[in-house]
């Protein structure tokens, strides 16, 4: 029996064919493709000559297809494997999608010129594309011209393998050895250029390199100034380089007693000399308490027991001592012999402060008047300065002896200067209203001779820096308690102040900032006075305790104290007369 041909059908994919072929097999109805002698359902069609009819009303019009005569199993069968055919068909990837918009680079390669559609073209995989339009532009700065570079025309491929028969190899050649060489300049403009250098820099900058790996650096032209402002020095006047190694003690070094000590904020009792002799006025009596040995001198007592001592101040030179007291005498003690040189009156009521410049010592009184006296001659009185209305209890000169600073108890800070004005009367350069209290603590800054540091009593509790040139108020800050007494660091650029109630301490100040650097508590009354010793590393505070404490706050590195001594011995006396 002759077996059917085995043609395809008009619109039955391969698919189609081979899910025909298995339901001809296993729906039992043998027709075209099915194998010969499968089993059927409704009986075996037999001869050659009937399939062969078969085939050929297939091809005939108007006839119904074959699928169409299979059984609704059949048919559902069918319908099933064409759905799983489709469904395989859509999960491969390296197929295209139908109907779907072109990718980027399909886009591209359409907009970049003329050449062959680019739609079924996978992104995954390499396409076929000419030479014209595979040139990539070279971004190597200095080269020119394009490389051509052809794409694997295998689809499918993993790696580009160019074609190294169309590489230019000399002209590559040529721009890699054009590019190491280097870059030829003109005369003209290597001269032109050093030209600007000079100009704009003083110098060639060629020749003087600023920055350099190793050696040392080389010397400036000569005859080249630097005009840059010079922001920071290697030393630092005052001042330690040491800030965060500094070791300041809480505690008092020593503790003195100082028994019936006055308890009188406007009296100025302890000051501390050159020679290192301390002098406390206790009572009607003063006392010198030697630091180096211990040893302890009662310089004078009050003949009558209702005066009592109201100030003391040494000279510069430390052999001297001024005593006010509250019967309105001003007394001159020597204290190698330990006897009174002299006994000055010109005031009329208690002198609760004084302060030295050179042979001129001032005194302020209770009547707000202050005097100028000339301890060379017999005639004291020089002078009368009248700017307060009200007692005054603050008194100093500046180091340089220009200025005198007054503070009394009507809360006014006068700066007066060290000569007469054109009428031949002492006025006032500066006078500062702003205090709200007494102003007993005035101090002159070290370093800065025209810096005057000044506190209020009780009702104002601020300290305030002034400059008394021109008059500004430079820092204000609050102490929150009664300033009794200011004294400048001469190894630091910082100053202490001493307070009142309600906690009776000394307060470290850091300059110019005014931040607060350490309390130093102790006293259990208001402190008094303050004094600092001729080394500038301890503080000595009277309180109404009736105590005496030394502070060593202000310690120096070893280095920089014995530079000071060189320096202070170095130094002669101002005054060149005896006192008569």
């Amino acid at each position: 029996m002759e077996r059917a041909p085995d043609r395809r059908r008009e619109g039955v994919s391969a698919d189609g064919k081979r899910a025909e072929e298995r339901l001809g097999r296993v729906g039992g109805v043998r027709w075209w493709g099915a194998p010969r002698g499968a089993a059927s359902g409704l009986g075996r069609r037999s001869g050659g000559g009937e399939a062969r009819g078969a085939c050929r009303s297939r091809l005939q019009p108007g006839r119904c297809p074959r699928w169409a005569r299979l059984t609704p199993p059949a048919r559902r069968t069918m319908a099933q494997f064409l759905f799983e055919a489709d469904l395989h068909g859509l999960l491969k990837l390296d197929t295209p999608i139908p109907n779907a918009p072109p990718a980027r680079w399909q886009r591209k390669a359409k907009e970049s010129g003329p050449g062959p559609s680019p739609v079924g073209v996978s992104p995954m995989k390499p396409a076929n594309r000419s030479h014209s339009s595979s040139k990539t532009p070279s971004k190597t700065p200095g080269k020119s011209g394009s490389k051509i570079q052809n794409t694997p025309t295998k689809a499918g491929g993993d790696r580009y393998i160019p074609n190294r028969s169309t590489l230019q190899m000399e002209m590559a050649n040529f721009l890699l050895t054009k590019e190491n060489d280097p870059a030829e300049e003109s005369p003209t403009k290597k001269e032109q250029q050093k030209a600007w250098a000079v100009n704009l820099n003083g110098f060639d900058v060629e020749e003087a390199k600023i920055l350099r790996l190793s050696g040392k650096p080389q010397n400036a032209p000569e005859g080249y100034q630097n005009n840059l402002k010079v922001l920071y020095s290697q030393k630092m006047t005052p001042g330690s380089s040491r800030k965060n190694s500094r070791y300041i003690p809480s505690m008092p070094d020593r503790i003195l007693d100082a028994p019936e000590i006055r308890n009188d904020y406007y009296l100025n009792l302890i000051d501390w000399s050159s020679q290192n002799f301390l002098a406390v006025a206790l009572d009607n009596s003063v006392y010198l308490w030697n630091h180096a040995s211990g040893e302890i001198i009662q310089l004078l007592q009050m003949e009558h027991p209702d005066v009592y001592i109201s100030s003391v101040s040494w000279i510069k030179e430390g052999n001297y001592l001024a005593v006010g007291t509250s019967s309105a005498e001003v007394q001159l003690w020597d204290i190698q012999q330990q006897k009174r040189l002299r006994n000055m009156t010109s005031h009329c009521a208690r002198v609760g402060t004084l302060s030295w410049n050179s042979y001129i010592l001032s005194s302020g009184a209770r009547t707000g008047h202050i005097h100028h006296h000339d301890v060379r001659v017999a005639e004291h009185h020089v002078a009368t300065l009248a700017g307060h209305t009200q007692e005054v209890c603050g008194l100093k000169w500046s180091l340089d002896g220009r200025y005198l600073a007054s503070g009394g108890n009507d809360n006014l800070v006068n700066v007066w200067p060290c000569t007469q004005g054109g009428g031949g009367d002492f006025a006032p350069v500066q006078t500062f209203t702003q205090h709200q209290g007494a102003v007993k603590a005035v101090a002159w800054c070290p370093w800065q001779m025209n810096v005057l540091a000044t506190g209020g009593g009780t009702s104002d509790r601020h300290i305030r820096i002034w400059n008394v040139c021109s008059g500004a108020c430079l820092s204000t800050v609050d102490a929150h308690s009664q300033v009794c007494s200011i004294l400048w660091s001469t190894n630091y650029k910082e100053l202490v102040s001493g307070h009142g109630f309600a906690q009776n301490q000394l307060v470290l100040w850091k300059y110019p900032t005014m931040t607060k650097v350490t309390e130093l508590q102790g006293h259990t009354a208001r402190i008094l006075n303050l004094t600092m010793s001729p080394d500038g590393t301890t503080v000595a505070s009277a309180a109404a305790d009736e105590t005496l404490r030394l502070w060593r706050c202000f310690e120096m590195d070893p280095i920089k104290k014995k530079e000071k001594e060189k320096a202070n011995s170095a130094k002669s006396s101002i005054i060149h007369q005896s006192i008569r």
